[in-house]
């Protein structure tokens, strides 16, 4: 059993703040900041990775549509966008989502770090579209 699947089937409540025909965003349980936000996808996929086109595209408009919202109504600063792909990445529901933390400010407590490291992977990467 899928959780988003139920949730989109309507058998388990949820706090809906946008609804389309292929997506549907609600509030995370976990509230990592205020409005927290889950956008998923309505066709079963399991992450970005194994993801169809059309549904990625669904899912980018709701991202920017939940996004923009989340700034007007609760004032936010801005947002993070993050999906996590597979558990190594910290994918918990494999089923499609991605998280619209909305920000606002320092005393938020939500925090993305990133280190540096050097890594010479050009020659790798550019032959992905010859």
């Amino acid at each position: 059993m899928c959780i988003f699947c139920e949730i989109i089937k309507g058998n388990i409540p949820s706090n809906v703040v946008y609804e389309d025909e292929q997506t549907i965003a609600f509030l995370d349980l976990s509230q990592t900041t205020k409005g927290h936000t889950l956008v998923v996808s309505k066709k079963h996929c399991t992450n970005i990775l194994d993801c169809d086109e059309e549904t990625l595209q669904a899912m980018t408009h709701t991202v920017k549509v939940v996004s923009n919202l989340l700034v007007e109504k609760l004032g936010a600063s801005g947002v993070n966008v993050l999906s996590n792909a597979n558990e190594v990445a910290g994918q918990t529901v494999m089923h499609f989502h991605i998280h619209v933390i909305p920000r606002y400010g320092s005393e938020d407590k939500f925090n993305v770090q990133f280190g540096e490291n050097k890594y010479d992977l050009l020659e790798v990467l550019k032959t992905i579209n010859e």
